[in-house]
């Protein structure tokens, strides 16, 4: 079978005393760690916005990001080329502070001043913020308001959970527009195609915004199944065949059974 319709994703979320752990896990990928700066921002135990800049949405607060997220400088944003990138960030310099990291996946775009003063910053949700704190004192961390800390880019593991394609409910039979999820490995994409049924060769979709790629067919009716080609920002293909079924619908979720593996290549 090509594809899973999908209306809620799950995963296996470890609780321990400290915090919740995202379902992304650590790989490195820089080879050290970088300085940079941490703020917090939406409920002091939410998921900073709803959805952010990268197109997410409500997913944000939900299995598996369960709102371990953060918005980033545009340094690391990218224009939105940075939606779906992890990174483990840890703080020392604070008496709250554990000095463990905690995995963060980018979500959204922090576009102010606060965020400009190091040339890379992290807005992190309330949760992920307090993610950082020794037991027992993640609203005293969190009451620091500002901290510097220590960040390194990390590959994404979904463990197990494969890419995941939210159709836009704009989406029509001549325009498809969908944010694509949880992509293992680099976490980003460099390149979105797509074949339609019975077509010899692939056709470029177009980043809408964040995480959300288009195709415009013209006056000419899509036609489904459609397979989605994905190239990673290291340049890993990973071809999603018929993924999006005959007869698809605007606001829908369809799930590949596909990604790419955890480990950077």
């Amino acid at each position: 079978m090509a594809s899973k319709q999908i209306g809620v994703l799950t995963c296996f979320i470890a609780i321990t005393a400290l915090a919740f752990r995202p379902c992304a896990s650590a790989v490195p990928m820089d080879g050290g760690w970088s300085n940079g700066g941490a703020t917090w921002y939406g409920p002091a135990k939410g998921a900073g916005s709803d959805g952010g800049a990268c197109g997410y949405q409500g997913a944000v607060d939900q299995p598996p990001f369960s709102s371990m997220i953060t918005a980033g400088s545009q340094s690391i944003f990218q224009d939105g080329k940075g939606c779906g990138t992890c990174y483990q960030v840890k703080c020392t310099g604070h008496e709250s502070c554990s000095g463990s990291p905690v995995t963060v996946v980018i979500t959204d775009l922090c576009p102010d001043a606060t965020c400009q003063v190091e040339p890379v910053h992290f807005d992190l949700s309330g949760t992920a913020f307090g993610a950082m704190a020794k037991p027992g004192q993640a609203d005293m961390l969190r009451n620091a308001g500002r901290l510097q800390v220590q960040y390194t880019r990390v590959a994404c593991n979904w463990n197990g959970l494969d890419i995941a394609f939210r159709v836009d409910a704009g989406s029509n039979a001549n325009y498809l527009a969908m944010a694509i999820e949880y992509e293992s490995g680099d976490g980003d994409l460099r390149a979105v195609e797509l074949k339609q049924s019975g077509a010899a060769a692939w056709a470029p979709m177009q980043r809408s915004w964040g995480a959300v790629w288009q195709y415009k067919s013209g006056s000419t009716n899509l036609q489904a199944p459609l397979s989605v080609r994905l190239t990673s920002g290291s340049g890993r293909v990973l071809v999603a065949s018929n993924v999006i079924p005959a007869g698809w619908q605007p606001g829908r979720t369809y799930r590949s059974v596909v990604n790419f593996g955890g480990n950077h290549a």
